[in-house]
């Protein structure tokens, strides 16, 4: 078995709580409709900006559209929704850290927008050596194309590196592509998967 160099970290659901279903919640009382209502709009251009296709403002016009809803006042309503349910997971974070500090290469790869790419750059965590957004690169998990950038980032055989993710579906996107993966579930639960594959975490 090849050595793992590098653990690739999922967002939302592994880093910090997922922000999906309360960013739904937050857009909808903002625009005065259901979340089922908001979240249909949202699901029909979600795809596009969250790569990076469409801008935030077109995303909005068209969400709008679909809602009959004036457009949004603030610069970034999505920037603002997701600092506001934005919730890190400090033993998540811990673990990375402590990675690094062991000399494993360490990243984060994201489906995620740009306002909240901005947000993520804004705090520039250290523990990490490099941070792929599909925002940014136009192609989203489970896609291969997404995991392959994020092994050349990180100068690491695709082989030689494994996801955290909390979705079974993008940690099959990283067996498709060659990479180890794990389901995240606890802390605990990461650290003993990865101690079977060799990876030291304490």
């Amino acid at each position: 078995m090849q050595r793992i160099e590098a653990v690739v970290f999922d967002w939302g659901g592994v880093l910090i709580d997922n922000p999906a279903s309360p960013l739904m919640d937050y857009c909808a009382r903002t625009f005065g409709v259901s979340v089922q209502q908001y979240t249909q709009a949202h699901d029909r251009h979600g795809e596009a900006f969250q790569k990076g296709w469409i801008t935030e403002e077109t995303f909005w016009q068209r969400v709008c559209g679909d809602l009959s809803r004036p457009l949004p006042r603030a610069d970034s309503l999505w920037g603002q929704a997701f600092r506001a349910v934005y919730r890190p997971r400090a033993e998540v974070s811990a673990l990375a850290g402590r990675l690094h500090g062991r000399g494993y290469k360490t990243a984060l790869l994201s489906n995620t927008e740009a306002p909240a790419m901005k947000f993520f750059l804004e705090l520039g965590p250290p523990m990490f050596d490099a941070a792929v957004f599909s925002c940014a690169e136009g192609v989203c998990k489970p896609q291969r194309e997404i995991y392959e950038i994020a092994g050349r980032e990180l100068a690491t055989p695709a082989d030689r590196c494994i996801l955290i993710d909390d979705r079974f579906a993008f940690v099959e996107g990283a067996w498709n592509a060659g990479m180890k993966g794990v389901v995240y579930e606890s802390v605990a639960q990461v650290r003993r998967e990865l101690a079977a594959l060799g990876v030291e975490t304490e």
